[in-house]
């Protein structure tokens, strides 16, 4: 099966065809860095892992961009809180969210640019926007005028009655469901804390058109059209940021350039917690460290998100995730006493390819790495086809250590294999017995005795 996307675009699962031949422009919206990255959050950074994966397990050569938002409101707020600089506290929180990438075995981008480091690429930017008449100037900053993009609405399929004429918001934490012009430049005396005074902490350049500094949405359009160019293959993100984020995006990179901008949108449902969404407010707003600090492994929330499909919501409860961790467990078990990996299941991985290949289905490329588990086929043939699948999966296989038992136990169970073929059975029971007491578990399987070290 060739590679199927869900395009949002379109609203279908379409065939994956590149701009080049094997070459494919990934962007990936990336974090916003005044705080750990939430675990739904992190959903989203395993779902944007695994297509990439993907892509590479079928030939494709992927350059991945994934911005580092270092500067916008929430950012100047928490500066302004704490009572630290921006680039202090932008660099702190860099850091953990690299950390955590590292231990869900995220594979990192090529490229990770810094909005604080491409500003004057965004002024550009502006500039053409406003010789073209897609900008104007406003009391408090530069804004993107809606109503001249004639195609806005064309990813978040929102009606256009919805749209306010000469409505403008400069917050980037605003209305999802109307329309309304948005800025592209923000004036200093334009951000806003919560006392509603100019924060001390927010930060200026200067432009042609007045000191100030980027709005949120123009810091994805600049630099995604920098490092992949005007059009590119893929973009994705969560699903709240379909709209306003990615639908501003359009609108600016199009407007721009006259050209479409992205081929192939993929969003990522929400990750609830004990089906509600996730709010500090409700006390269920939880990070890597909370899971670690719960003695939960890092690739058991990996092994639980794969389990849903990227595009279904996921119910997090601590019992889930319980139930994550003794899966794989069990798998790590499994695989320390099998042989060295050699040959492989050529029709397990050619089913493991199909479910990955159908829009990313990792809880039928699971269901076909247990079947393959359970088959008659020899460990070492499994242990090479189930590091390939991993290579797309990520949880670790590879390094998981090849168990061995002492001599006297690879005694016993030569011994016991040799009774059970002359047919007495109630000596080779014994044996078992013997071998339990030594915390060895046997299991007679058609393709010999299997044996795992109990914990």
């Amino acid at each position: 099966m060739p590679l199927k996307l869900y395009n949002y675009l379109t609203r279908k699962v379409e065939q994956f065809k590149p701009i080049g031949d094997k070459k494919v422009g990934l962007y990936t919206c990336g974090p916003t860095v005044y705080d750990h990255a939430h675990i739904g959050n992190l959903r989203t950074f395993i779902f944007e892992d695994v297509l990439r994966k993907t892509l590479e397990f079928n030939g494709f050569d992927v350059n991945q961009v994934m911005n580092i938002t270092d500067i916008d409101d929430k950012i100047i707020k928490r500066s302004k809180l704490e009572k630290v600089d921006l680039k202090s506290l932008a660099l702190k929180f860099e850091k953990i969210f690299f950390e955590d990438l590292e231990k869900l075995n995220i594979q990192k981008a090529q490229n990770y640019p810094r909005a604080t480091d491409h500003v004057n690429l965004m002024i550009e930017f502006i500039e053409k926007l406003i010789k073209k008449g897609f900008a104007y100037k406003g009391d408090d900053g530069i804004y993107f005028s809606v109503e001249k993009f004639t195609n806005y609405g064309q990813l978040s399929q929102l009606e256009k009655q919805n749209l306010k004429k000469g409505a403008r918001v400069n917050d980037d934490l605003y209305d999802k469901e109307s329309w309304s012009d948005f800025a592209l430049w923000k004036f200093p005396s334009s951000a806003k804390a919560t006392d509603g005074k100019p924060s001390l902490n927010e930060p200026s350049w200067d432009a042609p058109f007045g000191e100030g500094r980027p709005g949120w949405h123009i810091e994805c359009s600049a630099m995604s059209m920098k490092y992949l160019g005007e059009t590119f293959d893929i973009h994705t993100g969560g699903v709240d940021l379909l709209f306003p984020h990615h639908e501003n995006e359009i609108a600016q990179n199009e407007a721009l350039t006259g050209k479409k901008f992205v081929n192939y949108w993929l969003e990522g449902e929400h990750l609830l917690v004990d089906g509600q969404k996730m709010s500090k407010s409700l006390g269920n707003f939880y990070t890597l460290k909370d899971v670690e600090n719960k003695h939960f492994s890092p690739l058991a929330f990996r092994y639980l998100i794969l389990g849903a499909h990227y595009r279904s919501r996921l119910n997090f409860t601590w019992e889930s995730l319980t139930a994550a961790q003794n899966a794989l467990n069990n798998l790590n078990s499994e695989i320390q006493n099998w042989d060295d990996s050699k040959v492989g299941c050529a029709e397990f991985e050619q089913n493991f390819l199909d479910a990955v290949n159908d829009d990313l289905n990792t809880p039928q490329a699971l269901a076909v790495l247990h079947q393959m588990i359970s088959s008659d086929y020899p460990t070492g043939a499994k242990h090479q086809s189930i590091l390939k699948m991993d290579q797309v999966l990520g949880l670790g296989l590879d390094k998981v250590e090849k168990q061995e038992l002492p001599k006297e136990a690879l005694d016993l169970i030569k011994k016991r294999e040799e009774l059970r073929k002359a047919g007495k059975f109630s000596e080779s029971d014994k044996i078992r017995d013997q071998l339990a007491s030594m915390r060895i578990e046997i299991e007679d399987t058609p393709s010999g005795t299997k044996w795992k070290v109990k914990k």
